[in-house]
């Protein structure tokens, strides 16, 4: 937090090095039923964590758990920028879109989500998409919203 102009101005994005540090950014709940965002651990197909390997290469976001066909919330005041597609590979089809979002001084992705809508603001708590059929792609996976920070930083410490 700093003052400027007799004037508090918290959750304000400072560069140190090349990582932009948000002061106090938390991500508010993304999944019904998951009203605490906990995180998929461990199962049959991988780990949910930043930087599990996912075979010669790194996983680059977090995982929060998210029943299939879950209502997706807006974790914060965010705007919409557009929708995403996760994949090429046409056998993951059923879970392959996402939308990109901004708010806080922050830009991230949200994979596994068929948004509502591509654009515009979304308050804190709003709906903002429904969870895809994980199951149909990978049988016995955690279901989970992919949480991937658009400079592909890890996105942990916001949780």
């Amino acid at each position: 937090n700093i003052k400027v102009a007799s004037h508090k101005i918290s959750n304000l994005c400072v560069p140190p090095a090349l990582l932009w540090v948000c002061d106090a950014v938390k991500f508010g709940q993304l999944c019904s039923g998951n009203p605490s965002n906990s995180r998929r651990t461990s199962d049959g197909w991988g780990q949910g964590h930043y930087g599990a390997g996912r075979g010669g290469r790194l996983h680059e976001g977090l995982d929060i758990k998210c029943s299939d066909g879950s209502t997706v919330f807006a974790p914060f005041d965010v705007t919409l920028n557009g929708k995403l597609t996760v994949y090429t590979d046409p056998s993951k089809a059923a879970i392959n879109e996402g939308i990109n979002l901004s708010g806080e001084g922050l830009c991230f992705k949200l994979f596994y989500v068929r948004p509502d809508r591509t654009s515009g603001r979304v308050r804190k708590g709003e709906r903002i998409g429904t969870m895809l059929p994980m199951q149909r792609v990978y049988p016995g996976i955690t279901s989970h919203v992919h949480v991937q920070m658009c400079d592909k930083s890890d996105p942990t410490r916001y949780f």
